[in-house]
């Protein structure tokens, strides 16, 4: 380890713990992970959590997530990480868990002996000793009851970001009170798995963050406060069980004693507020204003940087974790790769080779053909099945191998493009795209990304982006005290690659397509409306 100083990322997911530090210069210099599972079996997880009889119910230990952290840091210790030189930390939650603190926790919290494991002092201070966590989704009646009371899902979407989820933390919270009156009576204070993770380092409660408050349901995302009317929907004394939201650049303060008798940590060591796991990615990748995300996986996901947000009821607005003044969206859709390789089977013997030599040898608009491929049933649209459509509009049975490959490509992008101009965001002059995932390494379904949203195409690696984000985020704070440094100014990492720019005139070509797209997918999703019915 070199004398320079260190700034620390935690990342709080679903299956294990991670910690990167990264120096001055932005340079990865540690790395660890903690797996659940496998390095703390007592708990009995699979995957990081526990599934209940009903199948809907999933949920993880609370203090599995502490022991982890001891772990964690024990492991640092022994490998000669000198804790001293850390400047300020930061770090991730899994978004959508919630933890219940039992009264008088926080006097447990405000004197932690540095002789005991965090696990052991903090044993019994949880009213509810299993959260729920994001794959829970046994809350439809709470949704449905939470959307009610404000007057519907789209008017939900405006004020919150998001129509009413499952597994958003009001409606989590809602059954819980519901459920178990008398756990919910004794909790003095409700955290989201960030701001759970934050209360651990600086010995007492800490404040959500305005980002990962985003996905409760709760949060007015446009004047950043509670609303009233959602907090009233959920559960009594919410309010004041929730404590006051904060930008997620704040510092919280500095960490407790406790990490500085124990580990060694500077008693001026920062803690910059954790955020949940998607907004810490979006540091992460760097985007910046008017940048596009997309990470192309087994389902596909776009992260958006967005100034003026028109909430939908597909796809989520939470506020900037790093200019809380705008906002990022994110859309997910289900049928990514798994999709793209069941056609490169039926059309291109397997091959992802010939899949790319019939992708670039057929033209942009695929001579006005357009397919929607759903193989599970998709969440942006919820729409199933596959249907194609030529240029004439109308519905046929089957596309030529060579329509059909360039079809699912140029369907599944406009389809991206459509619902992120839907949540309120715009293509600018400077606007670039930063690709990851799997299918980020096949620079013809590249091309035809950057033709469709006209804008060049930049690869990232991403490994641990949530991770890295923080351990950048936790610079960023630092700086901020001292001066009105942005986020792009404290980041100095290496820049991006730019693999492909967008081919002149596919601007022409893909606008008029697009609106012909949105026509055929509403004939789409009506259609499975019917058969669901």
């Amino acid at each position: 380890m070199d004398a320079a100083a260190h700034y620390l990322g935690f990342d709080f997911s679903t299956q294990q713990l991670k910690v990167i530090a990264v120096n001055e210069q932005l340079l990865v210099v540690y790395e660890d992970n903690v797996h659940f599972d496998k390095d703390l079996p007592e708990f009995g997880t699979q995957g990081g959590v526990h599934v209940r009889g009903d199948k809907l119910t999933v949920t993880s230990p609370v203090l599995l997530w502490i022991k982890a952290l001891d772990c964690i840091l024990e492991r640092m210790k022994s490998s000669g990480f000198n804790f001293s030189k850390v400047k300020s930390l930061s770090g991730t939650g899994q978004q959508h868990g919630s933890v219940y603190w039992k009264t008088g926790s926080r006097e447990v919290l405000n004197h932690l002996s540095a002789g005991q494991p965090l696990h052991i002092a903090l044993q019994t201070c949880f009213a509810i000793g299993d959260s729920p966590i994001w794959m829970d989704s046994s809350t439809s009646a709470e949704c449905r009851h939470l959307e009610k009371s404000v007057g519907g899902a789209q008017v939900l979407a405006n004020i919150t970001g998001s129509r009413a989820y499952e597994r958003f933390s009001g409606n989590q919270i809602a059954k819980i009170y519901k459920q178990k009156p008398e756990e919910y009576s004794q909790c003095e204070r409700i955290s989201l798995v960030s701001s759970f993770a934050a209360s651990l380092f600086i010995g007492d409660y800490a404040a959500i963050d305005y980002s990962d408050g985003s996905g409760m349901n709760l949060l007015d995302i446009h004047k950043k406060t509670w609303n009233e009317t959602c907090l009233n929907a959920c559960a009594p004394d919410l309010k004041e069980k929730l404590g006051s939201a904060v930008p997620s650049s704040s510092v919280l303060g500095n960490v407790s004693p406790y990490y500085v008798h124990r580990y060694g940590f500077s008693p001026r060591c920062s803690v910059v507020a954790f955020t949940g796991d998607n907004p810490a990615s979006l540091a992460g990748m760097r985007l910046e204003e008017g940048d596009i995300a997309v990470s192309l996986g087994t389902s596909d996901t776009l992260f958006l940087w967005i100034k003026e947000p028109t909430p939908a009821l597909e796809g989520h607005i939470f506020i900037n974790p790093v200019q809380s003044q705008d906002y990022m969206a994110l859309l997910c859709f289900k049928n990514g790769s798994l999709m793209r390789e069941k056609i490169r089977d039926d059309c291109s013997s397997a091959s992802w080779e010939e899949f790319s030599n019939i992708l670039r040898s057929t033209p942009p608009g695929n001579n006005g053909h357009v397919g929607f491929y759903f193989d599970v049933m998709e969440i942006t649209p919820q729409a199933v099945g596959i249907h194609r459509f030529n240029a004439e509009n109308q519905e046929v049975s089957e596309f030529p191998k060579e329509v059909e490959i360039r079809a699912l490509v140029e369907g599944q992008f406009m389809a991206k493009r459509i619902y992120a101009e839907r949540l309120g965001y715009k293509i600018l002059p400077q606007t670039k795209i930063l690709a990851t995932g799997g299918a980020s390494c096949n620079q013809d379904i590249l091309q035809v990304l950057s033709d469709v949203f006209n804008a060049p195409v930049h690869t990232i690696a991403t490994a641990n982006s949530a991770c890295l984000g923080c351990a950048y985020r936790a610079a960023h704070g630092l700086s901020s005290l001292t001066s009105a440094s942005t986020f792009t100014h404290v980041l100095k990492a290496p820049q991006h690659k730019l693999v492909v720019t967008p081919r002149p005139e596919s601007d022409k070509v893909y606008q008029p397509l697009l609106e012909r797209y949105a026509e055929c997918e509403s004939a789409v999703i009506q259609a499975s409306k019917i058969i669901n019915n």
